[in-house]
C-alpha cells in the first residue's frame, strides 16, 4: 500500500514522532517517502508537524510543503479542526485533500499522512477523521502511549476499526513517559492479547524513549 493513516489514541500521542520516525526509517532504506499533514490547527504557514517530520528525516522543506501539497489546511487557533476552520472562516474540502494525496502517490512510493489527534477528532459538524479513513479505505498506524488510560484509548479505538471495517496494520506503543514499566509492560501485554484476538495479522512495534536526537528505527511494510 503507498498510503498509510497515522491516527493516535488522543492528542499528544506522539503521532508526529511516530510518523517522522518510520519516514526516516524507510528513506534510509532508499524509499522515496513523504509525510502529509490531514488538517493542521494552532500555526501559520506550513504545518508545523511537517516541519517536525522534515526535522526527524534529516531533510529540508521540500516544494510539496511550501507550495501547501503536504498540509492544504492550516488554521490558526489550537483546536479542533471542525472549531478552528469556523473560527478562521474556513470550509474544509476533504476533496482537497485526497487530491493532494493523489499528488504524492504520483511523485513518491509511500504517503504517510498523519492525522489530527484521535480517529473521533471532527472535521466538520456532521463528519469525523475515522469517517475519512473509512471512505478511502487507507489501513491504519495506531499511535499508543504509555500514559495512564491508555489502554481504554487503545482498546477502544481499535474496537472503533473493528467495527468500521478498518484495516489496522500497526500499532505503535509510544514508551514516552514511561513513568512505570510495570505498567508499560502489562499495557503492552493486553494490547498485544487483543490484536491477536480481533487483528491477528497486525503488527505491534514499540518506540523507546528517545534522547536527544537519537532517533530510533521503525520498521513497516
Amino acid at each position: 500500500m503507498s498510503v498509510y493513516f497515522i491516527s493516535g489514541i488522543d492528542t499528544d500521542a506522539g503521532k508526529s514522532i511516530v510518523t517522522g520516525v518510520i519516514a526516516r526509517t524507510l528513506l534510509k532504506k532508499g524509499v522515496k517517502v513523504i509525510t502529509q499533514k490531514f488538517i493542521q490547527t494552532g500555526c501559520r504557514g506550513i504545518s508545523e508537524d511537517i516541519l517536525k517530520h522534515r526535522e526527524i528525516m534529516g531533510i529540508e522543506p521540500q516544494e510539496v510543503d511550501k507550495d501547501g501539497t503536504t498540509c492544504p489546511y492550516v488554521m490558526t487557533y489550537p483546536a479542533s479542526p471542525h472549531l478552528a476552520a469556523e473560527i478562521d472562516k474556513i470550509t474544509i474540502d476533504t476533496a482537497i485533500i485526497h487530491r493532494s494525496t493523489e499528488k504524492l502517490t504520483a511523485l513518491y512510493d509511500k504517503v504517510l499522512l498523519e492525522g489530527a489527534g484521535g480517529l473521533f477528532v471532527p472535521v466538520n459538524r456532521h463528519y469525523l477523521t475515522i469517517d475519512y479513513v473509512q471512505d478511502n479505505g487507507y489501513p491504519l498506524i495506531l499511535v499508543a502511549s504509555s500514559k495512564l488510560g491508555s489502554i481504554n484509548h487503545t482498546l477502544m479505538s481499535l474496537e472503533l476499526c473493528r467495527l468500521r471495517g478498518i484495516d489496522v496494520k500497526y500499532v505503535v506503543y509510544n514508551d514516552f513517559p514511561n513513568d512505570s514499566e510495570i505498567i508499560k509492560n502489562d499495557s503492552i501485554t493486553i494490547i498485544r492479547q487483543y490484536l491477536d484476538d480481533h487483528f491477528p495479522n497486525c503488527e505491534l512495534l514499540e518506540l523507546p524513549v528517545i534522547e536527544g536526537n537519537k532517533w530510533p528505527e521503525l520498521h513497516i511494510g
